[in-house]
């Protein structure tokens, strides 16, 4: 069954483009992933410094693998400083 994610990112007004950088570089190496079937970053048009990703994966040890994955892990280390409030993440099972 697949799993999926959206994650909810507030980052700081004058850490923006930094931020926009290492969102870039945890897309291209997530895709990458095995069972990785969507990952897609956005902004929101209303609210500026507020982004959020929508994931897709074929099972719920590949999500589990990716969050323990070295790249994840160096993107959480790298964003942690840039971060307006805490990530909310929703993860559920598509009902139709």
């Amino acid at each position: 069954m697949n799993i999926y994610l959206s994650a909810i990112i507030h980052i700081k007004e004058n850490a923006m483009m930094d931020a926009i950088e290492i969102l870039k570089k945890l897309v291209i190496e997530t895709r990458r992933e095995k069972g990785c079937i969507q990952y897609d970053l956005y902004e929101d048009h209303r609210n500026k410094g507020v982004f959020f990703i929508h994931e897709a994966w074929e099972t719920s040890e590949d999500l589990h693998n990716h969050q323990v994955s070295d790249h994840m892990m160096k993107f959480r280390e790298a964003i942690a400083g840039q971060l307006e409030k805490p990530n909310i993440v929703y993860i559920g099972n598509k009902l139709f």
